[in-house]
């Protein structure tokens, strides 16, 4: 059985703090791997927590073989609005919370005979823009600039390092921007729906899969075909 680390900035299932995140029972998650599950609370910015969540996961499981580096922030603000300290913020989130988990988790990742790494990265920044997430699309595209060259630094381990891309995404951060912004957004997809969590899951499943092993330095897009149409025009022609 393979043992994998997936950071995340927030999960639908569990309750509003940090704290609750990692007590609350896994029995709550469909499908959830009860016997095996664990959480651990650190925060993504901070070299130390991840050393000890690394540490952690090695102690409970022996080992780590894959990591998903999912944790992220997209808070909407205008480059007129955005101060440096907001975009440091969501810079140390999302492109730092890239980085130091996989540094945490790479001596083990050395160790294993499958070792992968799953980036989230989104369409946004790397394909597509949208106002007021300049910072957001910086740390996206800064991602598989990253995946780019880890990927070659990391093959002589027989570590993969690949990335999913995904679109709109029904999620709580979505969500929270409101049913019209849910509705425009749906309405540029030639699918006419928004995705679901486990719509990039499943993505990120087969790049972890041992199926994948000749796969590395790569992207998947998960978007319904957003990024296609020229235009709207483009979609009620069709």
């Amino acid at each position: 059985m393979s043992v994998g680390v997936i950071l995340g900035s927030g999960l639908g299932w569990f309750a509003d703090t940090l704290e609750d995140r990692v007590e609350k029972p896994y029995s709550d998650i469909p499908g959830w791997p009860v016997s095996t599950a664990k959480g651990h609370a650190g925060d993504v910015t901070k070299m130390g927590d991840m050393q000890v969540m690394a540490d952690a996961a090695v102690a409970a499981h022996g080992g780590i073989d894959i990591v998903c580096a999912n944790a992220g922030i997209f808070p909407q603000m205008k480059i007129e609005e955005l101060s440096p300290e907001d975009w440091d913020f969501v810079v140390a989130t999302n492109l730092k919370g890239t980085f130091l988990p996989i540094k945490a988790c790479l001596p083990h990742l050395k160790k294993s005979d499958q070792g992968r790494v799953v980036i989230t990265s989104s369409i946004t920044g790397p394909v597509t823009g949208f106002p007021g997430w300049a910072h957001y699309g910086a740390t996206k595209a800064g991602q598989l600039g990253f995946m780019r060259t880890a990927c070659i630094e990391l093959a002589k381990y027989g570590i993969t390092v690949n990335a999913v891309l995904p679109g709109n995404v029904l999620t709580e951060g979505l969500i929270a921007l409101g049913p019209d912004y849910e509705r425009s957004m749906a309405a540029s997809i030639p699918l006419k729906k928004l995705g679901t969590v486990e719509d990039i899951g499943y993505a990120a499943l087969f790049l972890a899969s041992k199926e994948a092993a000749y796969i590395t330095g790569q992207t998947i897009i998960i978007d319904g075909g957003q990024i296609l149409p020229e235009s709207l025009d483009a979609l009620t022609q069709a």
